[in-house]
């Protein structure tokens, strides 16, 4: 069993979504602030839609939390939709008085393609599109962003940094600078598209524009580094225990996150080995290393399964937005005759919010990986062992 997990509950227009958060060490620092700070990031960016102009996400702690420190018991976390004064009865649990009224019920005959509406409902045997798109909404993603910043408050006791960039967004890459910045995040939230190179910045806005005037959505790839990450997390003895594969597992649930990379990626399959591996080196100030380093990061400071110490380095690629204000062809779940998909509320491209999960996914998993590692049921606890950690294999890198 994971020792950091999470599960979310809650549905799109429902009145909340929710968040159980299993495995947090006891006196952790965490406030509701915390929380909405990161909430805030996630509903920012250039081209996103209504619903973020209705919703002003806000965290209520209802549990595991006395005083602002942890309790080392299950922490539940609550984001309420404002929108839901909009849905009451066609998300009612309660049976409604407008069942017989489809408009009221905003009932979805006609599946949008690219989103799980039509599998969905073949799965579980519904009509309706709205019993299955509800939950599949990346409007979950808020309780993904809360649960996250319980395992970042975690990490940053710890000195381990998580943030994230936009490389790329409707096929316009950015040329982010040889080395990136200390602290990611406050060089990239400030950028409507979170972008390091300011004249991608300016081409990446334009395409957005024009994706909005030609009712279309766009998709990109964001780049997550995390620092401070000792060597050793993870392990190669086991396929469910490799960290790399935990992370392309937490990254590739994200709703339209189609591929993940780490390191270099795809592209380290095109060169030769001499360009792909990085050398070792000595490197005394580098404790958390083991008194070692690399020439280069190709690899993204995972090896064999393992963490080297070096900068953490995933990139996670999203697919467009399903929703299509010029909607493609589909059927009627009624009848089976041809139509065009529904028209929800939505964003033309939802990239840079994309970086602030996918940074919510990687702190849980580094969470886990930590106290798998190091134990402790509080944070002292955990903190001692850790430096004892850091300690022992930073001698190994002590020669002569």
């Amino acid at each position: 069993m994971p020792t950091f997990r999470f599960v979310t509950a809650g549905e799109s227009h429902g009145p909340a979504l929710t968040a159980v958060v299993e495995g947090a060490p006891a006196g952790l620092a965490l406030s509701a602030d915390d929380l909405d700070r990161e909430l805030r990031r996630r509903q920012g960016g250039y081209g996103r839609g209504g619903r973020m102009r209705i919703e002003s996400d806000r965290a209520e702690i209802l549990s595991g939390v006395r005083h602002g420190q942890t309790l080392g018991s299950p922490i539940t976390l609550l984001v309420r939709n404002r929108d839901w004064a909009n849905w009451t009865d066609a998300m009612s649990p309660a049976p409604s008085a407008a069942e017989g009224d489809d408009e009221a019920m905003r009932r979805v005959f006609f599946p949008r393609p690219g989103h799980a509406d039509l599998v969905g409902a073949l799965k579980y045997d519904r009509t309706d599109a709205r019993d299955i798109l509800e939950r599949a909404s990346a409007r979950e993603t808020a309780a993904r962003v809360a649960a996250g910043t319980v395992a970042r408050r975690m990490l940053a006791e710890l000195g381990i940094t998580v943030g994230s960039h936009v490389a790329s967004l409707g096929g316009i890459v950015a040329a982010a600078p040889a080395e990136l910045p200390a602290d990611l995040n406050a060089a990239s939230d400030p950028s409507p598209v979170r972008c390091l190179d300011p004249e991608a910045e300016g081409a990446m806005i334009e395409a957005i524009d024009a994706a909005k005037r030609a009712g279309d959505t766009l998709g990109g790839v964001v780049e997550v580094v995390a620092r401070g990450v000792p060597a050793g997390l993870g392990s190669h003895v086991s396929w469910d225990r490799k960290l790399d594969g935990r992370l392309a597992h937490a990254l590739m649930s994200i709703q339209a996150i189609k591929g993940v990379e780490i390191g270099l990626g795809f592209d380290g399959s095109m060169r030769p080995g001499s360009r792909v591996h990085d050398a070792i080196v000595a490197q005394p100030g580098n404790p958390r290393g083991g008194g070692f380093g690399r020439a280069s990061n190709n690899a993204g400071g995972l090896e064999g399964g393992i963490t080297t110490g070096q900068p953490l380095v995933v990139r996670a690629a999203m697919k467009p937005i399903s929703t299509l204000m010029q909607p493609l062809a589909t059927v009627d779940l009624r009848t089976g005759e041809i139509a065009e998909a529904v028209r929800e509320r939505s964003d033309v491209v939802a990239v840079p919010a994309a970086g602030v999960v996918a940074e919510a996914m990687v702190c849980i998993v580094l969470a886990g990986a930590v106290l798998e590692q190091f134990g402790g049921d509080t944070m002292a606890d955990l903190r001692r062992n850790f430096d004892g950690y850091v300690q022992r294999i930073a001698a190994r890198g002590a020669f002569g």
